[in-house]
């Protein structure tokens, strides 16, 4: 039995998280800052299930402005899912959020992290590596972002190596390839989709919908989150990838297929910063931890059309 902090433990991947830990029998401090990316109800509805149990503390705090040390007293160990997601915003003057909540916030939670001695898996993201040269992408590959979001992440990366050389810390980082199901965030594709098809809607397609992803059950993300904590090597960087790759029209196709409903189809150009694959190698993690993603595609996208109400 542990106590952890899950920074972000309002958002999408946090509260599962922060469910499957306490399912576990650990306790969780969980920590948001209930930033406006979308609507406080959603994130509220997150919570539903974490405050009925006695394992839970929910702190709202700013990450990049408030006192941590008290956040991460007697913790032992950090989840930092806490960030401003998003490629599309990450232009303009909104890069200025990013700034903020993704690298001031996570160098300070480094530099506590550091003081305790504790080991802190954060999330980055499939983002790092931009329009990559081989796939399915190692570890190995140089990073070339092609966003702010993702040069944010590649960034907190770099935080994290200089921290543990110059300061010991112990941490890990996860690059997240397109992680989807009940509770996806509003503004990503299967979320949606599958309100659209409850709801009757038309669907637009920014592309030509043959982007591809390598798409990620959440329940497997957080089984290899929860495996990075307990088995993972200090100061390394894995690929989270679900192992099933698709393009966007495969999973619109998908979608009207399981729900026996159609979509209007709507086709806008693409939008800057968006990559045209993604494929994860994980041979990386599933060496050092164990893990292996084990929810199929058509199986994880039930599960979020269930929740959407299209089933």
């Amino acid at each position: 039995m542990a106590t952890y902090l899950v920074t972000g433990a309002a958002g999408f991947v946090g509260s599962h998280l922060a469910e499957r830990l306490l399912e576990r029998g650990d306790s969780v401090r969980g920590v948001d800052a209930f930033t406006d990316y979308y609507e406080r109800p959603v994130k509220e509805s997150n919570l539903a299930k974490l405050r009925d149990s006695s394992g839970f503390e929910l702190l709202e705090a700013d990450l990049a402005e408030a006192a941590l040390d008290p956040l991460v007293d007697g913790v032992d160990g950090i989840f930092h899912l806490a960030a401003q997601p998003g490629v599309r915003g990450s232009w303009g003057a909104t890069f200025a959020i990013y700034a903020k909540d993704n690298l001031v916030a996570t160098q300070r939670l480094f530099e506590a992290a550091a003081r305790i001695g504790k080991r802190v898996v954060f999330a980055s993201s499939s983002s790092v590596y931009g329009d990559a040269e081989t796939y399915p992408t190692h570890e190995s590959l140089e990073p070339k972002p092609v966003s702010p979001y993702g040069v944010t992440k590649l960034t907190c990366e770099h935080l994290a190596r200089v921290y543990g050389s110059s300061f010991g810390l112990d941490v890990i980082a996860l690059r997240y390839f397109t992680v989807y199901g009940p509770r996806q965030r509003p503004d990503m594709a299967f979320t949606r989709i599958a309100k659209a098809l409850a709801n009757g809607r038309r669907f637009t397609v920014l592309g030509t919908g043959q982007q591809s992803r390598d798409f990620t059950y959440v329940d497997d993300a957080v089984g290899a989150t929860i495996l990075s904590m307990d088995e993972g090597q200090s100061g390394a960087v894995y690929n989270v990838g679900g192992g099933t790759e698709a393009t966007l029209s495969e999973i619109i196709a998908l979608g009207e297929r399981l729900s026996g409903r159609s979509l209007e189809i709507v086709k806008e150009p693409p939008a800057a910063g968006d990559v045209k694959r993604t494929s994860a190698d994980t041979s990386l993690i599933r060496r050092d931890t164990g893990w292996k993603p084990n929810i199929p595609l058509e199986a994880g996208f039930s599960q979020q059309l269930a929740w959407a109400g299209a089933l």
